[in-house]
């Protein structure tokens, strides 16, 4: 997905953002997007997903709550071998991209337009080798126990096609298999819900680190997005949305590192920010924010 950066040229005009403008950017001064950006994506949408599509040939169904992911990639899923789809299953077994799972990634708050990214792995299906438990976390040990009792398969991914926004890539296998999910994804929503929830002023206070222009017909603004660079914040209006990347200083590969992260995007903004809501009337009229309710060490953001 790509993004407008917070300190946009002033000559930039906010019909930008009726028009819901999206534009490949750096993520902050001479830095860039990584080259296995769409690998990370490919590999979060999975390990978060609570559904996916299976395709065989002209089949397709929808599992829920029957896939996980080990640490190289491959999709374990859990489908009964005597039924139809587990029947499909053993026919194209070993059958190289025979097999097709299709992933869609949302933004885990209530927005508009909250598709992230589609993700389409063709791969090919074996049986699963509990011989391949010894190289597995401890967590990726119980997310197998979690799977429905019945006959686990491994689909070995072949291609991997990531579609964002307009930005369409294709990730090879030995990028895939190479690259782990970004390491705030599993956390991702709960830290995003917190802040809406509870910490309404510590949007209010980042979005002064926007440039107003991108946010002057906005009717709110709220955080769609957290990773190891930075917070998405998306400006809504009537018509469309924007969103803005605001860049952490150093990249967070935790809980930890990203209260850290987040201290410092509220300090630069502090002599940002007036008396007055940052975007008009966006925040003086939405219901004010329930307290926070966690202990300081765990929550961890100051109050704006």
């Amino acid at each position: 997905m790509a993004f407008h950066p917070g300190d946009w040229p002033a000559s930039l005009t906010s019909s930008a953002l009726a028009r819901g403008a999206m534009s490949e950017t750096a993520l902050a001064g001479t830095r860039i997007l990584p080259t296995d950006h769409h690998a990370v994506i490919s590999r979060s949408a999975l390990s978060t997903a609570t559904s996916l599509r299976l395709c065989l040939g002209d089949t397709s169904v929808d599992l829920i709550q029957s896939h996980a992911v080990l640490p190289d990639g491959t999709v374990i899923l859990a489908v009964d071998a005597m039924s139809p789809t587990g029947g499909l299953l053993v026919a194209a077994r070993g059958r190289p991209g025979e097999v097709q799972l299709d992933v869609t990634q949302l933004v885990p708050v209530a927005v508009r337009s909250r598709v992230r990214a589609r993700v389409r792995v063709t791969g090919t299906a074996h049986r699963f080798d509990p011989a391949n438990l010894e190289s597995c976390d401890a967590d990726t040990v119980m997310s197998l126990l979690d799977l429905p009792p019945v006959a686990l398969w491994a689909v070995q991914p072949v291609e991997v096609a990531v579609t964002s926004g307009d930005d369409e890539a294709l990730v090879g296998a030995s990028t895939y298999r190479a690259t782990c999910p970004d390491p705030l994804a599993a956390v991702e929503a709960t830290h995003l819900q917190h802040l809406i929830r509870h910490h309404r002023d510590a949007v209010d206070q980042l979005t002064t680190l926007v440039n107003p222009e991108l946010t002057a017909t906005a009717t709110r603004v709220v955080p769609v997005a957290v990773d190891a660079d930075g917070v998405v914040l998306r400006a809504e209006a009537p018509d469309g949305h924007l969103d803005v990347r605001l860049p952490f200083a150093r990249r967070v590969t935790c809980s930890t590192d990203l209260t850290a992260g987040l201290r410092d995007l509220l300090a630069k903004a502090a002599p940002h920010r007036s008396g007055g809501s940052p975007h008009g009337t966006a925040t003086e009229t939405a219901a004010p924010a329930a307290g926070c309710d966690l202990p300081a060490t765990e929550c961890g953001i100051p109050s704006a």
